[in-house]
């Protein structure tokens, strides 16, 4: 080992048949962790560097004119908003971070980019793509976990984290992914199985595969033993990039509670009078309307879409396969579409929980949201008033 005894601490040296791989296991929030990069690559001259970041992160973290690309229409008709929510939330809160510490969150992961410029070697993205691991994640949580997940992600957006000491030290020693769902990760061991034990192994292959017969792998601290324990041999990695096809029962619940509303309002009107059944029916289109016209209000939406979602809501809340925030939504782009401006100043305005408000594309990834969000609140409210009646 004596040409790499320079290495510092945070560098692990595998042999794995006859291919020296070094693992820099790094801080994502740590000037220091930037230096090690450097210097290992540099004295390594390695012909792959892995880097812990899937396609869809890594052209957001380089590619400035990403968020110019969107297109906010088919991310509501292909029901990313809530997905895309999420991320722009948790990129503020990093970038919120770096600006305490002074350094980029990743910068480590820029760095050994340039540094593999430098030395000509191959650049691969090793982590599996974070739509997947999140997906991955939901689809394996009960019904209750998935609620209890939903209300600490609303409250998240309107309360925020403090970023104090603590918060930063465990920062430093965590993943990035598993640092931003820790509390929740520690509570239900399901998440931290898909968010950080299963990476293990996708990362720990990607590595091994990487060409050439030097290899230097750039990850969070928090990955070095599982990649340790998974890198020594081959294991397929078809199970874990699949999306786990939805139970059988959230959809059949999904069409029993439409089915039960129409059938309890249908009851009334063959047993009851008339008033009794259009008092039903007008408990549905109000409280269902106007929950949801109320989450499109408080997501500062235009009085059109705030109509949009009053009437839409008692329909689509019958028919699963629609949700009155699409239709908010998409009257929202319609009406306010989104300018180049708004997409360049996306970083800036999600800065602060005001700009989630004043940017038009933030703006109407909130109406869906919150309009879904009164509309399911408004068809469990409805629907029990309307079974209490009958």
């Amino acid at each position: 080992m004596t040409e790499f005894e320079s290495l510092g601490q945070s560098v692990t040296r595998i042999n794995l048949d006859g291919k020296d791989i070094f693992l820099v296991g790094t801080a994502h929030v740590s000037k220091e962790s930037v230096e090690d990069v450097k210097a290992t690559i540099q004295a390594v001259k390695p012909n792959s560097v892995c880097i812990e970041l899937c396609e869809p992160r890594y052209r957001v973290m380089t590619d400035r004119d990403a968020w110019k690309k969107m297109n906010v229409f088919k991310i509501i008709r292909e029901k990313k908003s809530m997905l895309l929510l999420a991320q722009l939330i948790l990129g503020a809160f990093y970038r919120q971070l770096g600006e305490k510490l002074g350094i980029q969150p990743g910068a480590e992961m820029l760095e050994a980019v340039k540094q593999a410029g430098k030395v000509k070697a191959k650049v691969v993205l090793a982590d599996r793509e974070i739509e997947i691991t999140l997906k991955r994640v939901w689809r394996y949580l009960s019904f209750w976990n998935k609620m209890k997940m939903f209300s600490h992600f609303i409250a998240g957006l309107f309360i925020g984290e403090e970023i104090d000491e603590k918060l930063i030290e465990q920062m430093k020693t965590k993943d990035q992914l598993e640092a931003a769902l820790s509390e929740f990760a520690e509570k239900f061991p399901e998440v931290k199985r898909r968010l950080l034990d299963e990476r293990d192994i996708y990362i720990a292959q990607k590595i091994r595969h990487a060409d050439g017969p030097k290899v230097v792998a750039v990850v969070g601290a928090g990955h070095v033993p599982g990649i340790k324990q998974h890198i020594q041999k081959e294991q397929p990695l078809g199970e874990l990039i699949k999306i786990p096809k939805k139970s059988l029962w959230p959809a059949i619940f999904k069409w029993a509670i439409p089915a039960a509303i129409i059938a309890l309002i249908a009851y009334s009107f063959f047993t009851k009078n008339t008033q009794h059944f259009l008092q039903n029916i007008y408990i549905w289109l109000l409280v269902n309307g106007s929950l949801s016209a109320l989450g499109a209000a408080i997501a500062l939406a235009h009085p059109l879409t705030i109509l949009s979602a009053f009437i839409a809501a008692p329909f689509t809340s019958l028919n699963p396969a629609l949700a009155a925030g699409w239709v908010a939504g998409l009257v929202q782009a319609w009406i306010k579409k989104p300018t180049v401006e708004d997409f360049e100043a996306l970083p800036q305005a999600t800065s602060t929980v005001k700009g989630f408000w004043t940017n038009s594309v933030t703006k109407i990834l909130l109406v869906v949201v919150l309009s879904n969000l009164g509309s399911v609140l408004g068809t469990y409210i409805a629907g029990f008033w309307i079974a209490k009646r009958v």
